[in-house]
């Protein structure tokens, strides 16, 4: 390798840093000032580090197959900078790759191109009114579900944490729940500053102030006398999962509505987030984020379904083990699941192949599931075997999931990954529902097999949030369509 083209690869990765870097304070502008989250191609770019940045534009070559710059993108963040932008999600990476490089554009003229791609947000009012949250427990999905609450903050932000309630109250609580959140085993540190308040009981985190409540039952807590009204509250235990338990925080003076993060049981809906979140009206008090399986799976299987037709299959979990099982051997209800979590693959059921079907009604009847908890503790597989209604084959699948992944209403939901190396802790922190391994996909005339990766915990509560604004009536357009 010669002097000079050390030189130029130095150069060229000092340039691409030095508009990282010029990027990420106009998007941190944006989302506190206008909620405008800028993505490229799929992935956030919220509290992203430069090297993030530049990671993200490699990602387009992969879809695209050329390269594009970070000299190429800068020019779209400034001038999103300088607009009057309604709260919205903006692929920068799209709306760069479509100025530089698309049919019939004309390049003179950024902010006409702009105006023109960003029409339902561009020079609109932001008339949707901020939103209180309080999270009924504090397990696992309720500390991650503050940690997305709180990386929002800003000024203009929809959804605001305000309150968390727990059991207990003995001393050492609170030092014991700011630790917790500030420190996690699987998703590592808190990205920010966590403080307590003693003499408020709260925690601040990141310029928000978060009560801490104490309370046996839902219907004994008084949230108006912490001035939180009309909140929703997110139900995170798992205790009450039907209408009458779930009922009970509705008794709570300035509580509104209520979402349980776990499968409603009777005729609570559930809701998959990019599926039926179209059947959530203003007058629903009651509902539920389904499970994560359920989040993963319904998703990819909708998609196959409207472009195939799916005659029937069969849903096998492969599944990181949960604070439900055993540490070592000992008494548990459910067969099996006494055993060692971490010593044992141990085979248990799962509901998510028949809760499809109350998310997507079309497959009622044509699956069945079931599951087996591994020694892991995150990070999720779910295999689909598929009898399709017509021929398919492995590279016109793959194509398809891809395009799904990146420009269809469910390219929230839906990942893809054509890695050859990928093992499950490369997935933690996704924030997708579900990640498909092109690489493992199995397809011989009208039978398909799909492996598909999710982040049953940080995916599933990214899904819980879009639900959670579904709730609130937020809509926040994907842009560009």
């Amino acid at each position: 390798m010669n002097q000079q083209f050390e030189q130029e690869l130095q150069s060229s990765w000092q340039e691409r840093q030095e508009y990282a870097e010029m990027m990420l304070p106009l998007i941190g502008k944006l989302y506190r000032n206008n909620s405008v989250e800028i993505s490229v191609y799929g992935r956030s770019l919220l509290n992203a580090s430069a090297i993030d940045v530049i990671k993200a534009h490699r990602k387009v070559r992969l879809h695209e197959g050329i390269k594009l710059r970070l000299r190429e993108s800068f020019p779209i963040v400034k001038a999103l900078s300088e607009m009057s932008l309604a709260p919205a999600q903006i692929d920068i990476g799209k709306l760069a790759f479509d100025f530089n490089y698309g049919a019939a554009v004309d390049k003179e003229d950024l902010n006409a191109f702009l105006t023109e791609k960003l029409d339902a947000v561009a020079g609109k009012a932001d008339e949707q009114a901020p939103q209180d949250v309080v999270l009924y427990g504090f397990g696992r999905i309720g500390r991650l579900l503050a940690r997305l609450l709180i990386e929002r903050q800003g000024q203009n932000n929809k959804l605001r944490l305000r309150a968390i309630v727990v059991r207990g109250g003995r001393d050492g609580d609170l030092e014991k729940r700011a630790s917790l959140l500030r420190r996690d085993s699987v998703h590592g540190p808190f990205n920010g500053s966590i403080t307590v308040d003693h003499e408020r009981n709260a925690l601040k985190a990141n310029g928000s102030f978060i009560q801490v409540i104490y309370a046996n039952s839902p219907d004994e807590v008084d949230y108006t006398q912490y001035g939180i009204q009309n909140a929703i509250i997110v139900d995170n235990t798992g205790i009450w999962r039907d209408r009458d338990g779930l009922g009970l925080h509705l008794k709570a003076k300035g509580a509104a509505k209520a979402m349980l993060t776990a499968p409603g049981k009777g005729d609570i809906k559930n809701i998959v987030h990019g599926v039926n979140h179209q059947d959530v009206t203003a007058d629903d008090t009651i509902l539920s984020a389904a499970s994560c399986t359920t989040n993963a799976i319904t998703p990819v299987l909708k998609a196959l379904e409207e472009e195939y037709g799916i005659e029937n299959g069969h849903v096998e979990t492969v599944h990181s083990f949960t604070n439900d099982q055993n540490l070592i051997d000992n008494y548990h209800k459910g067969d099996r699941r006494g055993r060692s979590a971490p010593l044992n693959m141990v085979i248990t059921e799962t509901g998510a192949a028949k809760a499809v079907a109350k998310a997507f009604p079309v497959l009622a009847g044509k699956l069945t599931g079931n599951a087996i908890r591994v020694p892991t503790p995150n990070v999720s597989l779910a295999i689909l075997n598929l009898n399709l209604k017509e021929s398919v084959d492995k590279v016109s699948v793959n194509e398809f999931l891809r395009d799904t992944a990146l420009f269809s209403s469910l390219q929230h939901q839906i990942d893809y990954t054509a890695s050859k190396e990928i093992v499950s802790t490369d997935l933690v922190g996704s924030r997708a529902a579900s990640v498909i391994d092109s690489q493992a996909t199995i397809a011989a005339d009208k039978r398909l097999t799909l492996y598909v990766w999710y982040d049953n915990e940080f995916g599933y509560s990214c899904q819980v949030m879009r639900v959670v604004a579904d709730m609130a009536g937020l809509h926040i357009p994907s842009l560009p369509v």
